[in-house]
């Protein structure tokens, strides 16, 4: 499909197309590659996430299906509040959200197609990251509905300006990379996935700036890995609602923390 830039239905209805030398050429190439551990994302340059097809180069981290998840508890989140329920504060204006450290811009750009009426912050200490996300942004027609910022976490932002802090920050420690994939660890961005030795150096710096940034009621949402749980319910200590959600393996992965 990626040699020939056709659909899966164009190979399966043309099962007698030969390969041209240059196309052969191509497609070993493209074996090779993958062959010395580059992930296929990075090879494709695509990645599918909610339902949108993003551009993916070795500058941003490749989107996982678990970090949809995040998305899913922002939305209910958000249906909570419309319903009129007491876990999120009444707003009698759009919702404004930060998704800090947003490499690929997925979930800034799967927040802003499913919240039309949301004003999305996209930040990242990484500039050419944003490109990526600005690119991303373009292919969906969102640019405008997500300012891209490139900045330290929430560095520049108004206290008490934000109804939802999103985030999948780094959050392996340096003591597990021995753990990690190889092909993870030697091809993609490592400040996008090791946050220091233990792995919760970033969010350690990312609880207390969204704990000044949200407005009173707001909600923190992070993804974490099951390794650090315990510490970052310690560093969630003085919120309200602090509540671990896991994915369909049952692994900790979402932190979400109510101001």
């Amino acid at each position: 499909m990626f040699v020939l830039s056709r659909e899966r239905a164009y190979l399966y209805a043309h099962p007698e197309r030969e390969l041209t030398p240059e196309e052969c050429e191509r497609y070993e190439a493209t074996l090779g590659e993958r062959e010395r551990g580059v992930p296929a994302q990075y090879i494709t340059g695509h990645q599918e996430f909610w339902g949108m097809d993003l551009i993916v180069t070795p500058a941003v981290l490749i989107p996982r299906p678990e970090t949809e998840h995040v998305i899913e508890s922002v939305l209910e989140l958000v249906d909570v509040e419309r319903a009129g329920g007491q876990e999120c504060p009444p707003h009698t204006v759009q919702l404004r959200i930060a998704d800090v450290c947003t490499g690929s811009g997925c979930i800034a750009l799967a927040l802003a197609k499913e919240l039309p009426q949301a004003k999305i912050y996209a930040t990242d200490i990484s500039a050419a990251a944003l490109e990526i996300a600005r690119a991303n942004a373009a292919r969906y027609q969102l640019e405008s509905r997500v300012q891209f910022q490139n900045t330290d976490l929430l560095l520049g932002f108004e206290a008490a300006s934000l109804d939802f802090v999103v985030s999948n920050p780094p959050y392996v420690g340096e003591s597990e990379e021995d753990q990690v994939q190889l092909e993870v660890r030697k091809f993609e961005p490592r400040n996008a996935v090791f946050a220091g030795h233990a792995g919760t150096e970033v969010i350690a710096q990312l609880i207390p700036q969204a704990y000044a940034a949200l407005k009173p009621g707001g909600w923190l949402v992070m993804e974490i890995s099951g390794t650090i749980t315990e510490a970052v319910e310690k560093l969630l200590a003085g919120w309200k609602d602090v509540t671990i959600k896991a994915d369909l393996q049952q692994i900790p992965r979402v932190a979400q923390a109510k101001k």
